[in-house]
Parts: C-alpha cells; sequence; structure tokens
C-alpha cells in the first residue's frame, strides 16, 4: 500500500446504475445484461494511510452492501469491531448521508462535516439513534486530521443546498458550506474529491493541479439529458451539476491537467457508461477515467 490509498465504493449517482425504475437506454442495456455496462451503486469512496484504519468519504444508501463488497473493511479483532475509523461528508444530501443509518450497530467513529452539514443531520430524528457517532464540525478550510495521519480540508464549492431544503428558487452558483470537497493529503500525495459541482472556479483549478488524482462529478454528458430522455425535467446545472460537454463543461473547464483525472457520481442516463460509446471515447480520449465500484487509487 502507498502513501495515500482510495478505493472507490460507489461511482453513480443517487439512485444507482441501473436505477430501480429506470428503462432509459442506459440502463435498458443493464437490464438486458449487455457486457457493455457494467451495474454500479452509488457514490461513495474509502481512503487510508495502511495502517488497517479507513476514513470513508460520503456514506451512501448502498454502503452496507459496499462494505460486503470490500474485504478492506470488513470487521476484525473480536465479537465486534470495523476498521472505519471516520466518515467525513461533503454535503448533507440523501446519497450521502443515508449510509450513516448503517453504522449505528456500536461501532464508534467520528463524523466530520460542516456545520451546515451537521445542522442538516440534527433535523432529522433518525440520526439520534446513532449514540456511538462522535460528531466533530469542520469549517471550509480548516485542516484537520484523519487516520493515519492523513490531512484533509474541505472546501467550498458552487452548487445548493440538499434536495429537500433548496425551496423553490435556489442559488445555483453560491459557494456554501452546504457543498464542498475534500483535499487529502499525506507524505507528497495529493487526493481531491469532488462529486457535486455546478463549475470549476480559478481557486478550484488551482487545488486541482496540485493533486496526483482528481476524483470529480461526471453526473450528466450534456445538460440537458434527463429532458431529452424523458427521465427528468431538471437540467443539469439546475440539479447543481455541471455537465461533461461542451463549453461550460468540464473536458474543457479541466483541460490541461495533470493529475489523473476520474469521473464519479455518473447519472444512470450518462453514455460514458456504455464500453465504447462514442461519449466514453470523447472523455477517454480528454485522459480521464470513467469510475467503476471498486477500483482502487494508490499514490
Amino acid at each position: 500500500m502507498g502513501r495515500l490509498t482510495g478505493i472507490v465504493l460507489g461511482s453513480a449517482a443517487g439512485g444507482a446504475f441501473p436505477q430501480w425504475n429506470c428503462r432509459c437506454p442506459v440502463c435498458a442495456l443493464a437490464w438486458a445484461g449487455d457486457s457493455r455496462v457494467t451495474p454500479r451503486t452509488q457514490t461513495g469512496i474509502a481512503v487510508s494511510a495502511g495502517d488497517g484504519q479507513w476514513t470513508l468519504i460520503n456514506a451512501s444508501p448502498d454502503l452496507s452492501a459496499q462494505i460486503r463488497a470490500t474485504p478492506a473493511l470488513h470487521p476484525r479483532g473480536g465479537l465486534r469491531g470495523s476498521p472505519i475509523d471516520a466518515v467525513v461528508l461533503t454535503g448533507a444530501e440523501i446519497d450521502q448521508i443515508t449510509g450513516l443509518l448503517s453504522l449505528r450497530e456500536s461501532s464508534p467513529f467520528t463524523l466530520y462535516a460542516t456545520p451546515a452539514s451537521h445542522a442538516a443531520l440534527a433535523g432529522n430524528a433518525m440520526f439520534g439513534a446513532m449514540g456511538m457517532m462522535a460528531r466533530r464540525a469542520v469549517n471550509p478550510g480548516e485542516r484537520f486530521i484523519l487516520a493515519g495521519g492523513i490531512e484533509a480540508t474541505l472546501f467550498m464549492v458552487p452548487g445548493k443546498l440538499p434536495l429537500y431544503l433548496e425551496g423553490e428558487a435556489p442559488e445555483l452558483d453560491t459557494e456554501s458550506a452546504a457543498n464542498v470537497g475534500i483535499e487529502l493529503h499525506r507524505e507528497g500525495a495529493r487526493m481531491v474529491f469532488v462529486p457535486g459541482t455546478a463549475a470549476v472556479t480559478p481557486a478550484m483549478r488551482e487545488r486541482f493541479a496540485r493533486a496526483d488524482v482528481v476524483l470529480f462529478d461526471g453526473t450528466l454528458f450534456t445538460d440537458d439529458e434527463m429532458i431529452r430522455t424523458h427521465t427528468g425535467h431538471k437540467t443539469g446545472r439546475r440539479m447543481g451539476h455541471m455537465q461533461i460537454d461542451g463549453e461550460g463543461g468540464s473536458l474543457n473547464a479541466l483541460a490541461g491537467l495533470s493529475a489523473r483525472r476520474i469521473f464519479v457520481h455518473i447519472n444512470n442516463t450518462n453514455p460514458v457508461l456504455i464500453d465504447g460509446s462514442a461519449e466514453r471515447r470523447r472523455v477517454e480520449n480528454a485522459g480521464w477515467q470513467v469510475a467503476e465500484d471498486g477500483m482502487e487509487i494508490v499514490l
């Protein structure tokens, strides 16, 4: 194991892939067992410095299945115990926090999140059942230390409040503590994880330029993808996600970076999920990878 290791626990957007109730063109391939597509669970990663302790970044509704699929996260030691030392949240969306409820069986861990995300959890009585979860508020820009001496920093990215809090007219370009990315650093190795953002700011690009690997929001290939596929009525931008392609897309915004670049949080409608598709070839020719569950990143 290297100085910093990451495992992609899940790589799909909310609803996973294929989505349970969807027969869009991409999901239809998965339901038919087409070998060009691989099922994916909802996005989250685990990171470690090689000391046997792991930190989860976000806790998706699929977390129990992700733990079972990841031997490094299996219980060890005595009758009860887990190598999961902490969870860090980049927001309080449903697909970022619901998995916390799968960690309620009396194994202690620390939850790191911004005050805004902690407040969203505090407003839901179900999370009061997390008696062994220590809560630590971290402000954007504040450095904190995770297991194994991993230095972590949360940083604000353009976006919006969680869907259940956003109201009728959400602000889409505002940088706030409700929606953050995370930078992880250990002994010169640097990883950045941004599963949701409406844009790339100059400060974000400067941060990415220092990184060895960037795991970045790949929700939709085009901004109007869900409208065109009749799977929704919102653009990607309205949902707080920038598209991959086009003038305002991430391929252009992050062109020229030397970091390894990996798309995560990929919506079930996104044709980059199809091996060999024109869209997959486009992102690969631009130097990007499309994350799969179980992908390991060793720095």
